[in-house]
């Protein structure tokens, strides 16, 4: 039977809270791999698929779902990560990594399942089975900034760099 779990961003009492809620039967709710882990791992709910399991052929991707829908604090995010044992085990990652989750991704149901879009970078169809920890999800805090379009900087630092993308080498 689904159930309202609530997950603080950390042990003190007036710490923000995120809200986690199971909204389908069978739901895994998020925990921690270790006291000292970031991330929470998150489970697939795989319910609907043939024997509860589905193929993610190589090259193609997935969007599994969760079974569960989040309330975040204003100023907080989460983002969806991959767990690298998945990627080092079976080329398998999270494809928009790290997948933000904003905090006005709120509400209840199917319109706001927190989902994870898997990819199969490998070679050989890898299977989701229900209950399988598919992902990590780790809450922050963001920076309060102001965005201010300029014609020229103000300053800028020195550096030794020069170009972009791959510039610094291997």
């Amino acid at each position: 039977m689904p159930t309202t779990v609530k997950n603080s961003v950390s042990t003190k009492n007036s710490n923000p809270i995120v809200e986690i809620k199971a909204f389908r039967e069978d739901v895994i709710m998020p925990k921690k791999g270790t006291s000292k882990a970031a991330g929470y791992d998150l489970c697939a709910w795989a319910k609907d698929y043939y024997e509860d399991n589905a193929l993610i052929q190589p090259g193609s991707t997935l969007i599994v779902k969760t079974g569960l829908n989040v309330n975040i604090p204003e100023g907080y995010e989460i983002q969806v990560r991959p767990r690298s044992g998945l990627a080092a085990k079976s080329m398998i990652s999270v494809l928009n990594t790290p997948g933000t989750i904003d905090a006005d991704y709120c509400g209840d149901g199917e319109d706001f399942e927190l989902k994870v879009i898997l990819v199969n970078h490998g070679k050989m169809p890898f299977a989701v089975r229900h209950g399988d920890r598919i992902a990590q999800m780790v809450i922050c805090e963001l920076p309060k900034v102001d965005l201010k379009v300029v014609d020229e900087f103000t300053s800028i630092s020195n550096t030794d760099r020069t170009g972009g993308l791959g510039s610094t080498g291997v």
